[in-house]
């Protein structure tokens, strides 16, 4: 089984301007000095964490998945990350999993921060998404979906090797966001990324970043701060297997459906 080599972006996000915000991306991609076969980027990350969608939604074909296509297309990677949809009339935290070919996969977000009032703007998804790409299966989901367990639960018949969490996590609460993404990470044997953003939005939150790669052990292999950079690192796939076959925490697990969840 072949190695993947993963991008991560921890930037400031404009408030409110997608087309900045594409451009930033741009900057940190552009930096990436190595091939890559996957980049991650932040939660809304066109927008910063907003709850005015009817202003701000793109269509399911709008710029920033064009944008998306063309950049996966020239770095040969996918690129994901989540941004504002409207779809039938309805709006979604929408993560978008984009391929070299063009073709798209998407998550819609399941668990809205209700503090926040995003359940009354947004509608939650029913579906998790699972990828295969290059070799390894890979589950993205997004931002407070990390403090649901059950959610993110892997499987030992067909398990995944790659949780991925998108993210615009405040300041105020990063000690959760450290300390989940490390439970996440042992309870489910997998590499685990965490990918937040830093700065001041515009409704004055702090996010202090954190972004983070650790491996199916919960130990770091990196941990950015509050810097804007990109980060790339290479997992390896033989160890991940190796570690399960030693430790099979998976076979003890309770029979379980996610689909009993939203029925």
């Amino acid at each position: 089984m072949s190695d993947l080599t993963v991008s991560f972006i921890q930037t400031a996000l404009h408030w409110h301007d997608a087309a900045a915000n594409r451009l930033e991306m741009d900057r940190h991609i552009g930096a990436i000095s190595i091939a890559t076969d996957l980049i991650v980027l932040p939660e809304m990350f066109t927008t910063g964490f907003s709850m005015a969608a009817p202003s701000l939604a793109e269509p399911v074909e709008g710029p920033t998945l064009a944008w998306m296509r063309a950049t996966a297309a020239a770095r040969d990677a996918v690129v994901t990350g989540s941004i504002i949809v409207e779809e039938a009339g309805r709006y979604y935290n929408r993560l978008l999993w984009v391929r070299p070919d063009g073709s798209v996969s998407s998550y819609n977000k399941r668990h809205l921060f209700t503090m926040a009032g995003e359940h009354q703007v947004y509608t939650a998804g029913t579906e998790r998404l699972v990828e295969e790409w290059r070799g390894w299966r890979i589950c993205p989901l997004v931002c407070y979906d990390l403090r649901f367990p059950v959610w993110s639960r892997n499987a030992e018949s067909a398990p995944y090797d790659l949780l991925l969490y998108v993210a615009n996590w405040p300041a105020t609460r990063r000690t959760a966001w450290i300390t989940l993404l490390r439970a996440r990470a042992i309870e489910n044997l997998a590499y685990t990324v965490g990918v937040n953003c830093v700065g001041l939005d515009g409704n004055g939150h702090t996010y202090a970043g954190d972004s983070a790669l650790l491996d199916m052990r919960g130990e770091y292999l990196v941990e950015v701060g509050n810097q804007e950079t990109s980060i790339t690192r290479t997992l390896r796939h033989d160890e991940l297997l190796a570690f399960r076959e030693r430790f099979p925490a998976l076979h003890d697990a309770d029979p379980f459906s996610l689909r009993d969840l939203v029925r």
